[in-house]
């Protein structure tokens, strides 16, 4: 060979291993950024998702790295189970947002539906179940505080003696929920005290609360202890929480990891994109600090 062909060779093998080493680093780098760090365990909510079986979410959530979906009745626990998931928070089968504990005519039939499900949802392994304050009504803050803690209290014995939370979620009343009443932390965390239990807490809904509150994670940093269960959403338009929206989710997650947080954020937007699993699995991925 002439110099001149050694050296062409030389090149070419050159040009070839880099080329080799970038498609490597490449696939490393793809496989890295889809692999969960494992510091918060991810879930999302079935009503985002209605469009998709059961069955076909719970199997894509598996593969993302989901550990569990969120807002399921008794009859869908089974489902996600078969695909090594859990219901992260429970719902009974029938329920109102706007029909709530904070009206004594309904505290019997609320009473009921929880007693019942609580003890399920324990056999179940279940660890959360979620109810509501419901429509103030013209209830004034106090009143409506009275309510809700003599509808809720037979039941946090019964939450006790199953080591179930019962969870309270924050919505907002300014765009998507009129007039409901358990609208900002303070009065949520209020509740907590007055209903005493450390298996009453709260579902802080970060897109909720940004419509209300604002200065989620000063709130978070705050209040975490009276918190066992985040929910997301892009603000403005609940959609996808990516750089369409106003909040910049990474912060927020890594100011809840910080409190020693050790339960479910799930994905709560409504997917805009076709793709609605490959939004789910963007999400995720965002949050997954």
């Amino acid at each position: 060979m002439t110099r001149k062909e050694v050296l062409k060779t030389m090149v070419a093998g050159s040009v070839t291993l880099g080329f080799s080493g970038l498609t490597s680093a490449a696939s490393s780098s793809e496989k890295n950024n889809t692999a969960l760090k494992g510091n918060i365990k991810h879930s999302a909510c079935r009503w985002c998702y209605n469009d998709i079986p059961l069955d076909e979410l719970s199997e894509a959530a598996k593969e993302i790295g989901l550990k569990g979906i969120d807002l399921l009745k008794p009859e869908e626990w089974a489902t996600v189970k078969k695909y090594g998931l859990t219901c992260s928070m429970a719902n009974p089968s029938e329920f109102s947002l706007t029909e709530g504990f904070n009206d004594p005519k309904n505290h019997a039939s609320l009473q009921k539906t929880y007693s019942e499900l609580i003890p399920k949802a324990a056999d179940a392994g279940l660890r959360n179940i979620i109810c509501f304050s419901g429509n103030r009504n013209n209830l004034s803050d106090e009143e409506g505080l009275e309510n809700c803690a003599v509808g809720l209290e037979p039941l946090v014995k019964v939450a006790e003696e199953h080591n179930v939370f019962l969870v309270m979620e924050l919505l907002n009343s300014k765009v998507n929920h009129p007039d409901y009443q358990c609208d900002h932390t303070p009065w949520g965390v209020a509740l907590c005290d007055k209903v005493g239990s450390d298996k009453f807490k709260l579902l802080y809904d970060i897109y909720h609360m940004q419509i209300m509150e604002g200065d989620v994670i000063a709130t978070i940093q705050k209040y975490h202890e009276y918190i066992v269960h985040y929910h997301t959403g892009g603000v403005p338009g609940r959609n996808e929480i990516d750089e369409t929206q106003e909040l910049y989710y990474p912060a927020i997650m890594r100011a809840i990891v910080e409190t020693g947080y050790d339960g479910f954020v799930a994905q709560e937007f409504v997917p805009k994109y076709d793709d609605k699993l490959k939004s789910l699995k963007q999400g995720v991925m965002i949050c997954d600090v």
